[in-house]
């Protein structure tokens, strides 16, 4: 917080972080299923985004660019790969409590609080989940408060909606399970 300000915490992948924490701790069904619909997707670009960097400069998304500028503390900086861990964690999550059908509309009413704090409290230049554009500086695909707007709909159409169908479909309910004499436990139908 020192190094970034209180508004990095706006960003959608730091609240999935502790969202994420938090479900863990309470075993909480819906915030691990709220925060897999927001952030599985979003997510694994940063990932493999990062890994491509590492491997080439592909120079396609600004996403996890920031990871390789020498001017942000090398802490800082790795303080980040919970982009590459979160996802297998949520995704693990949502198997073992199953998946809550209730996630996709938090998350949509959740960014729908979000965004237009981003717009309307941060720094058009920092553009925090994208509200003022893409690039340096940043700029909007269309005027805003279009591009709001458009943002407002676009994340629970294009990203949250389909993770939605994908994850109700794989981890729809629960799997009961039953503890053997080993001890290892087993799915029953």
């Amino acid at each position: 917080m020192h190094y970034q300000g209180w508004n990095n915490f706006l960003w959608f992948s730091d609240i999935a972080f502790l969202a994420t924490c938090l479900a863990l701790w309470l075993e909480s069904r819906l915030l691990a299923s709220m925060t897999a619909v927001g952030i599985l997707l979003p997510d694994l670009a940063w990932t493999l985004h990062f890994l491509a960097d590492l491997i080439v400069d592909t120079g396609l998304l600004e996403q996890s660019g920031y990871m390789f500028n020498e001017q942000i503390p090398l802490f800082v900086r790795g303080l980040s790969l919970f982009h590459a861990v979160v996802p297998p964690l949520l995704v693990w999550m949502v198997y073992r409590l199953g998946y809550d059908g209730r996630g996709l509309a938090a998350q949509t009413l959740l960014a729908w609080l979000v965004l237009p704090a981003c717009y309307f409290f941060t720094d058009p230049a920092e553009s925090i989940n994208f509200v003022s554009g893409f690039g340096e500086p940043p700029r909007p695909p269309i005027p805003q408060p279009w591009w709001l707007i458009a943002e407002s709909i676009l994340l629970p159409v294009g990203i949250y909606l389909p993770t939605h169908l994908l994850l109700a479909r794989w981890f729809g309910r629960p799997a009961c399970r039953v503890a053997g004499a080993d001890g290892n436990e087993t799915p029953v139908k």
